[in-house]
């Protein structure tokens, strides 16, 4: 049997922790997913996301920022847009979220199963 020490456990605790900070959120996880196939302008982010409000979309784009995985770019107009893209940060979930994508799709089976 492994031991493994307090400290090592926090660590590993703290990181998973942060980790399920922000993507534990309602509508995160379906924001970067859209995020990872290019950069979307905000209304066209809230037409892929059914059921998001305005509020929350700009919520959660703000956390995202904030964390470092998402940045907000000004498209001088006519007319003034704004369009939302994955830092290399962002863009570096990929993999770990197709991967629980396969997991989801293997031991929760389809849509509306939990």
């Amino acid at each position: 049997m492994a031991h493994h020490s307090e400290q090592s456990c926090r660590r590993v605790d703290a990181g998973i922790s942060r980790v399920f900070e922000l993507f534990g959120k309602r509508w995160t996880g379906p924001i970067v997913s859209v995020l990872m196939r290019q950069p979307v302008h905000f209304a066209d982010l809230r037409r892929a996301i059914p059921g998001i409000s305005e509020r929350m979309l700009s919520d959660r784009l703000s956390e995202l920022g904030a964390a470092g995985l998402v940045v907000r770019e000004v498209d001088e107009g006519p007319p003034l847009r704004v369009a939302y893209r994955l830092t290399e940060a962002g863009a570096a979930m990929e993999p770990a979220l197709k991967e629980l994508g396969q997991w989801a799709d293997t031991y929760l089976g389809g849509p509306g199963r939990c």
